[in-house]
């Protein structure tokens, strides 16, 4: 889609056992959905209710045609035998990603007109802003977080600033490096801010937009297990973390948040998900606004 763009344009991860296996195309016991559960929780720490035997099976039946394979149990022997190459095949498939440009907008604009605000005047010295967006599925959520940093602090002369987005999933992650969406999910975002950042396909790329060079500049795409290590030091002033540990239990949501609260600036700021919340997890952060927390001193 590059050289095709011209002009402005004008205008979360979720899985009864199900022993009935006759009419399905491969064969899935409840025993090869537990194995599953469990592979998902140790690699990804994700916690699949029992309600979600029939999610896993319309997930993985496409990679069973792909390897032509009759059986789960023959799926999870290949997938231990080919663990470092189809593991990334298997959490893609079972993970789902949902999002849109200022998704949650109240997020959006107390980073705008309360947090950045506050963050620059008290790193006048460094002039120096790290933000992440952890499960940042195909790139909305980055985006979005990358337009508000161009009209709040890159407007000003002199400041570093840049923005890490990472996922489990590879296969958003390439649709999020892209940055070409159709122009209907763009229906959130304003017209000025539509002007600004985007623009419109043309002839066999008519009804999509891609975002502007100015955008993607900022971020860095990559991929990244939450449970698994961490390559970046921090600190960090803002972590976006939303509609992602509703997956998760207890104990591995109070793992994540102590290892934000280590990675984050002493006054760093935590945004999670509208049906998410720290309270009885953790007692690192206090609440500061709507699903808004600021790491405790």
């Amino acid at each position: 889609m590059s050289g095709v763009m011209e002009g402005p344009v004008r205008s979360n991860r979720r899985i009864q056992p199900d022993t009935a296996t006759a009419e399905r195309e491969f064969t899935f016991t409840h025993a090869d959905f537990e194995r599953i559960r469990a592979l998902v929780y140790e690699h990804a720490g994700i916690h699949l209710s029992e309600t979600k035997s029939n999610l896993v099976y319309g997930r993985l039946s496409r990679r069973l045609r792909v390897l032509q394979l009759a059986r789960f149990d023959d799926y999870l022997g290949y997938l231990q035998e080919h663990i470092e190459t189809e593991l990334t095949e298997f959490l893609n498939a079972i993970t789902t990603n949902l999002t849109s440009f200022f998704r949650e907008n109240h997020h959006f604009e107390a980073l705008r007109n309360q947090v950045l605000p506050e963050l620059m005047n008290a790193r006048r010295a460094s002039r120096r802003l790290r933000l992440w967006s952890a499960g940042c599925s195909t790139g909305e959520e980055p985006y979005s977080l990358a337009m508000v940093l161009c009209e709040t602090v890159l407007d000003k002369p002199g400041w570093d600033v840049k923005l890490l987005a990472t996922d489990l999933d590879t296969n958003v992650l390439e649709t999020a490096r892209a940055g070409i969406y159709a122009a209907d999910r763009v229906r959130t975002v304003s017209r000025e801010r539509l002007r600004r950042f985007f623009r419109r396909g043309v002839g066999a790329n008519a009804g999509r937009v891609q975002v502007v060079a100015e955008l993607p500049r900022l971020i860095a795409f990559n991929q990244l297990n939450l449970m698994e290590t961490w390559p970046m030091r921090g600190p960090i002033d803002v972590i976006f973390c939303r509609n992602v540990v509703i997956y998760f239990d207890k104990p591995t949501q109070a793992r994540l948040f102590e290892r934000f609260a280590d990675l984050l600036s002493d006054d760093g700021r935590l945004f999670v998900g509208h049906s998410e919340t720290l309270n009885k997890v953790t007692d690192r952060f206090e609440l500061v606004g709507q699903t808004m927390y600021r790491k405790r001193s």
